[in-house]
Parts: structure tokens; C-alpha cells; sequence
């Protein structure tokens, strides 16, 4: 028969090597999930600079080659995906109704993946580094499933842009 102190002493050490595990798997997690985060958006602390008097903000390509960057649609804090193929700046439907946009006149709209219904609304503000444009067209599209908000022409056709390799350069 084992001593019951042993016992006890094995079953703790087993408890502390499991929390420790645990512990190390949580980390990782924090890590890597920074890491893919990064891997997606690396615009995610835009700069932004005054250059021969225009605004500019410089962009970096994400793995996928697209431009991913954060901003914020009336003062809230959101992601742009980059999209000169729409024609407005498209939000998906759970999106807007966090950021409390009123869903104005129904339509329907051709997108890449086929018709669908879209909600006009006018964004007071958008904002992508020190570029802020106001009254800015926009859709609200429910079948829309995504964590970004496409930035379209309705906020690119009033800026310049240039691109060089994996660099997007934006200016107002």
C-alpha cells in the first residue's frame, strides 16, 4: 500500500502539470493569434503624414494580396477591406446594426455572387489614418457574411492612390 501523503503529493503534481500545460497553450494561443491577426490586417496602426500638402497614408499588402487596414465609420473603430470593384463602401448587415446606421431605401444590387438586397444609408464620417471624408455613400448588405467593411468607390474616387509591389499609397 502507498503512504496517502504520496498520494496526494502525485495527484497535486499531476494538477500542476496539467495547469502548467494549460498555462503554455494559452500563450501560444495569445501569440499566434496576434500573429494571425497581423498576418491579415498589418495595417492595423495606420500612420498617416503630410506630404506637399495632401494627407497620405501608406498601405501594406496582407499575404492574401489584399489590402486590409483599420479605420472607423463614425468614429467606431472597424476593418476595410480595400475594394475599388464597388461601386459604394459595403457593410455587412451585423456591422452596421453595431455601429446603429439607420437601414434607408431597399434595392437591389449585382454583385460578384449575384443579385442581392442592399439598404442605402449616408456614414456621417469615414475615416482610414489622417484621411476622413464625410457623407459618404453606402450600402448595408445583409447577406454580407464578413468581419470587414468593403471600402468602395464611393470613398476611393476622392483619393489618389498609388501602388508599388506590396505598398498602396493613399492621399487626399
Amino acid at each position: 500500500m502507498t503512504d496517502p501523503v504520496l498520494r496526494q503529493q502525485r495527484r497535486m503534481s499531476r494538477w500542476m502539470y496539467a495547469l502548467m500545460w494549460l498555462g503554455i497553450l494559452f500563450l501560444l494561443s495569445l501569440f499566434f493569434g496576434d500573429y494571425l491577426q497581423e498576418q491579415y490586417n498589418p495595417n492595423q496602426n495606420l500612420q498617416s503624414e503630410r506630404v506637399n500638402g495632401q494627407q497620405q497614408v501608406i498601405l501594406q499588402r496582407n499575404r492574401q494580396g489584399h489590402y486590409i487596414a483599420s479605420g472607423t465609420i463614425e468614429g467606431q473603430p472597424v476593418v476595410f477591406l480595400l475594394d475599388t470593384g464597388a461601386t459604394d463602401v459595403a457593410i455587412p448587415e451585423r456591422i452596421a446594426k453595431e455601429l446603429g446606421l439607420s437601414f434607408g431605401r431597399a434595392s437591389q444590387v449585382n454583385t460578384a455572387n449575384g443579385m442581392t438586397r442592399t439598404y442605402e444609408t449616408v456614414l456621417s464620417s469615414v475615416s482610414l489614418g489622417g484621411i476622413t471624408q464625410y457623407q459618404v455613400p453606402a450600402v448595408i448588405a445583409p447577406g454580407f457574411v464578413s468581419d470587414a467593411v468593403l471600402l468602395g468607390m464611393s470613398f476611393l474616387k476622392n483619393v489618389e492612390f498609388t501602388q508599388r509591389g506590396d505598398t498602396l499609397i493613399i492621399r487626399l
